[in-house]
């Protein structure tokens, strides 16, 4: 019997454990016994008489806990929906956490754009990580994204369980399947709307949606990075390590299945710093990077032993000799499999011209191809880039399958030919695409519409661009004009403002500087009591809700890293731009106070109140003698 066949055989009431989402708060003490029910028996499923079976109903089921499905959830949640989060490993973040230890980057080319850092969730989360976890500890980075999704009471997390079925009803996902076997439970979860964010698209495998594979010939889009035929090659896999100097010397010798590493297998690859592994030790492009792995797993590792071997025992790099290995990845970080196709596949000439009406998220790595042998074509350099003049746009109908029509996709495997997944594949890309979908996703569940009906229809879109913006995510060529903000029918004037910084500037739409060409904040220099910008209406105005946007330093990175020359540009703190003590004041009455600041986006609500003014009196930074505002939001 097919696995599809028997799936669709299974219970739906009356022998299974039924659970609503919306009753599993992680604060609540009977969380647990919810996802892993104490009335529950072995056996209530005969195809798995050893395994408990429990139904879950939600509003969004995500498959896949990288960096776009916690996005996703995140968003999806704090917009209204019921989540169900199914994430594989046992903990979150995919290549970002500590199993891989790849640093996340994204749009500002890891600040080679200056300017054009992402803002939104992402923000929020590199903001606190470099706050809370100063000794850059890529354990506390998994702590901080368990944290925040255990910590939203709309989100049912379930870790170290694996999606492996779909019953498809009139050609809509009507559920799917998943295992947890360290609990010998199996779930049956339904929901209107699901999130397939497992990077090599096993959901959309699942439920039938189109997929492709490989590499498209160079003329069907007209895609200079394209090979001249088709294939079913794609990126390779890596795995990473990180060395310290040990202060004595430290011996290495090679497992014997180790390669043998020369000086000619490096003449593009440079082994001048050790504390961190490289990238370009990548392998398996050429394979089928799913079936594989197992495969891609010990070739890689063989590489590293024997890169590591080269690097000690060469006589090339005698300083080495009080280094020593402290970690050794164990699961490939991947790069390429499956991408599913949506409304819309985007291209590389999409990614040059970057303008899309229905963007809902930006990307600006660049077209970064790699050869599919990898290490393997060590006589080849490892990458090919292909730079875009400015950031895209990311458009909603890449984002939804073409043929399921409660399908999105979050991540690496969004709509786009090869040449374009290999800049919209990085994770800070992959993680606006999940707020994205997230947002879109809670929007189609309250209204009970289609992803499809969403990005057909132009005031839904813009609708939806507007909340994006509003908690913070990046759209090249799109500001607020958001009808519900009372600031903008508002005058702004400060204490102080610095030239091209004028008050206005907080209400102008924008929220963010661009490095030598655009600034779009308020900036005064503080005094003895500090420094204020002041919103002030014709006629009063009833106002419960202050939404601030501080400056956090977009012009320079900010990751968690194990590379020394990278977080030497990083400030692992708050950044000392951002505003750290301030009050609300609504016509000269208090409503909001906050010290010890590190965020950009903050938002008050109170009880309402009437005033024709707000004001927002500075009293310290996080080491900048300016105060900072980009933007200014009131709603009633």
């Amino acid at each position: 019997m097919r696995r599809r066949d028997l799936f669709s055989t299974l219970p739906l009431t009356g022998y299974s454990l039924m659970v609503n989402a919306q009753d599993l708060a992680p604060a609540r003490p009977d969380y647990f016994t919810r996802i892993v029910p104490p009335q529950g028996r072995p056996g209530n499923y005969k195809p798995e008489p050893h395994m408990t079976l429990v139904e879950i109903e939600t509003g969004v089921c995500i498959a896949g806990g990288g960096l776009a499905g916690v996005c996703a959830a995140l968003s999806a949640a704090r917009h209204g929906a019921k989540v169900v989060l199914l994430q594989d490993r046992s903990r979150l973040g995919g290549n970002s956490s500590s199993e891989v230890k790849m640093h996340v980057v994204g749009a500002d080319s890891s600040g080679g754009r200056r300017g054009w850092r992402e803002g939104g969730l992402v923000e929020e989360l590199r903001l606190e990580d470099a706050v809370r976890n100063r000794q850059c500890c890529w354990e506390l980075w998994d702590l901080l994204l368990y944290d925040k999704i255990v910590s939203e009471p709309n989100i049912t997390l379930l870790l170290e369980t694996t999606l492996y079925g779909a019953a498809m009803k009139g050609g809509r996902i009507g559920r799917v399947m998943a295992r947890c076997d360290k609990s010998e439970h199996l779930y049956s979860i339904g929901a209107p709307l699901f999130v397939d964010a497992t990077g090599d698209s096993r959901l959309a495998l699942e439920a039938g949606a189109e997929i492709r594979t490989g590499r498209e010939t160079r003329s069907e889009f007209n895609e200079s990075l394209a090979p001249e035929k088709a294939d079913q090659e794609t990126l390779g896999s890596s795995i990473l390590f990180t060395s310290r100097d040990y202060g004595k010397p430290m011996p290495f010798t090679p497992p014997r299945w180790a390669r043998k590493v020369t000086r000619e297998h490096l003449k593009f690859r440079s082994t001048k710093s050790w504390e961190y592994g490289y990238w370009w030790i990548e392998w398996g492009g050429n394979l089928d990077t799913i079936r594989d792995n197992e495969r891609i797993r010990f070739e890689l590792l063989a590489i590293v032993m024997g890169v590591w071997d080269y690097i000690k025992n060469s006589g090339d790099h005698p300083s080495s000799a009080t280094w020593a290995l402290d970690w050794v990845g164990m699961m490939p970080g991947k790069r390429g499999s499956r991408r599913v196709v949506g409304d819309h596949l985007l291209t590389q000439g999409d990614l040059m011209r970057g303008l899309f009406d229905d963007a809902v998220a930006i990307g600006g790595w660049p077209l970064d191809d790699h050869p599919p042998g990898g290490f393997d074509k060590s006589e080849l350099p490892p990458n090919t880039v292909l730079r875009t003049a400015e950031v895209f746009g990311i458009p909603l109908r890449s984002l939804y399958s073409k043929n399921i029509p409660n399908l999105m996709m979050a991540g690496r495997n969004i709509s786009a030919t090869h040449a374009a997944f290999t800049s919209t594949r990085v994770m800070a890309t992959c993680a606006v695409i999940g707020q994205a979908v997230g947002t879109a996703a809670a929007r189609c569940v309250a209204e009970k519409i289609a992803p499809r009906q969403l990005a057909q229809d132009r005031a839904r879109v813009t609708a939806l661009q507007q909340t994006l913006l509003r908690d913070d995510q990046t759209l090249r060529g799109v500001k607020n004009e958001d009808p519900r903000d009372l600031a903008r029918q508002a005058q702004a004037s400060a204490s102080a403002e610095e030239p091209a910084y004028e008050a206005a500037k907080a209400l102008d739409g924008w929220v963010r500087n661009i490095a030598g060409k655009e600034t779009h904040q308020w900036a005064g220099r503080l005094g003895p009591r500090g420094a204020w910008i002041e919103l002030k209406w014709a006629r009063p105005v009833r106002v419960s809700e202050v939404q601030l946007t501080f400056d956090t330093g977009f012009h320079r990175m900010l990751t968690l890293s194990s590379q020394a020359n990278v977080m030497d540009k990083v400030v692992r703190g708050p950044q000392p731009e951002t505003v750290k003590d301030y009050r609300i004041l609504a016509g000269g009455r208090e409503v909001a106070r906050v010290s010890g600041n590190f965020q950009r986006l903050r938002r008050h609500r109170f009880e309402a109140v009437e005033t024709d003014t707000i004001r927002v009196e500075v009293t310290a930074t996080n080491g900048s003698e300016m105060a900072r505002v980009f933007e200014i939001r009131c709603y009633a």
